[in-house]
């Protein structure tokens, strides 16, 4: 078995693996000024996505173009988010250079779409009495529908870890899949941080909510549209705090209500659903919401755009305002700008931001101790890091602890 890293590798952004060139497991983008993608554009014989984050499932309808039609296997909530996703590219970048496929490819994906549950083995590519694989995917512990995906072509077994998290969320249970493999591809996000706990961060983060609303202030929650929206739903809920629900968010929590077995507690998670208020945006809605003294879930969770960019220049000058940052601000964003500087570029100019700013470890992504518990399993494996910004001192860490375990580089190819 033969692999190459189209990205991914040494880097968080665009992951995408080719099996022998004819198995493609991920092909998302990575978010920037200009958006990369893979560093190849491939054509494979069959597609394999692990989850519906757009750095792994964001440059998907691309592998439609021309006569291209490739068959690809997910999850159904990974299918749904990943037409959401499409859509949203298609009206930040749709009909320029900055896009490579158009309503039409994501059109497509209905055509070639194959839908899988967890742990029930299916051929691609021929299965492997005709030269292809059979591949298994296992519940990653991410977000709804995320997978572990192992691919077996009758010699190797290789596990492609995808993001998962060991730790329950309240959105989903954490990973305890851990099939047999020869190799595993693994992230490594979090490779040097230790999470806090997560009922401490929870907490932590009502009472301060809880604080400023009692102060008369307004706090604005950014975070990611797909599994962090839903996380701070039911956490407000189990906290007795209603928030206001906006953004691309929305969308995609009606669409996981409609997939209860790949949620935790589909019970919970309609109860905190119901409690939630929507904006919709009409009417000077969200200027009215942001000088209500009430918490707002929103997008983007980086700062980067949608609704959040209404709600900041309302909230901003006040003090009694305050902004938590729910997820990791990656260097370049609005989101990270404001973590460390305290400022923010509204309508081309630099404003200084008086609102607090905090900061709050809600990760979905196993730390250091998960990423150690997950490979206690495969001390007999070989171990392939990629998907993080230190894999390289990772996997020299791994080495040192006895693991076979290497960090690739983006175009490398490697035989198993």
């Amino acid at each position: 078995m033969e692999i190459e890293f189209l990205g991914g590798a040494r880097e968080v952004g665009r992951s995408a693996l080719l099996v022998d060139d004819a198995l493609l497991v991920d092909y998302g983008l990575m978010t920037a000024e200009p958006p990369q993608y893979p560093v190849r554009d491939p054509e494979p014989d069959a597609v394999v996505v692990s989850h519906g984050h757009l750095d792994h499932v964001g440059a998907v309808p691309a592998l439609l173009k021309g006569d291209r039609r490739p068959p690809i296997h997910w999850t159904p909530p990974t299918g749904e988010l990943a037409r959401t996703l499409a859509e949203d590219t298609l009206k930040l970048h749709g009909n320029s250079p900055l896009c490579p496929f158009g309503a039409e490819h994501v059109a497509r994906l209905g055509e070639v779409e194959v839908r899988h549950g967890y742990g029930d083995p299916f051929p691609v590519a021929g299965g492997i009495d005709g030269g292809g694989y059979e591949v298994t995917l296992f519940s990653a512990g991410h977000i709804p529908g995320s997978a572990h995906v192992l691919v077996d072509d009758g010699d190797t077994r290789l596990l492609y870890t995808g993001d998962f998290h060991t730790d329950d969320q309240r959105l989903v249970a954490g990973t305890t899949a851990r099939p047999d493999a020869d190799a595993v591809i693994c992230e490594s996000t979090y490779a040097d941080v230790t999470h806090e706990d997560r009922a401490a961060v929870e907490s932590g983060w009502a009472e301060r909510v809880e604080r400023a609303l009692w102060e008369g202030g307004t706090v604005v929650a950014p975070a990611f549209a797909i599994g962090r929206t839903q996380e701070m739903l039911l956490v407000a809920a189990a906290n007795d705090l209603t928030p206001y629900v906006d953004g691309m968010g929305v969308g995609v929590t009606e669409t996981l209500r409609r997939y209860p077995s790949f949620l935790r507690d589909a019970d919970a998670f309609g109860e905190a659903v119901g409690q939630a208020r929507v904006v919709t945006g009409r009417d000077g809605q969200r200027k009215r919401v942001a000088a209500e003294s009430a918490l707002v879930v929103t997008t983007s969770g980086m700062l980067a755009g949608g609704p959040v960019q209404t709600y900041l220049p309302e909230i901003r000058t006040s003090p009694t305002n305050l902004v938590t940052l729910t997820g990791y601000q990656v260097e370049g964003t609005p989101g990270r700008e404001l973590q460390e500087r305290g400022r923010l570029e509204l309508n081309g100019q630099v404003r200084l931001v008086s609102a607090r700013v905090e900061s709050y470890d809600f990760s979905a992504h196993a730390d250091r101790e998960g990423l150690e518990s997950f490979l206690e399993s495969y001390r007999g494996a070989r171990v392939l890091v990629n998907h993080g910004d230190r894999c390289e001192a990772f996997a020299a860490e791994l080495r040192a602890d006895g693991f076979e375990a290497s960090a690739p580089e983006i175009g490398e190819r490697i035989e198993l």
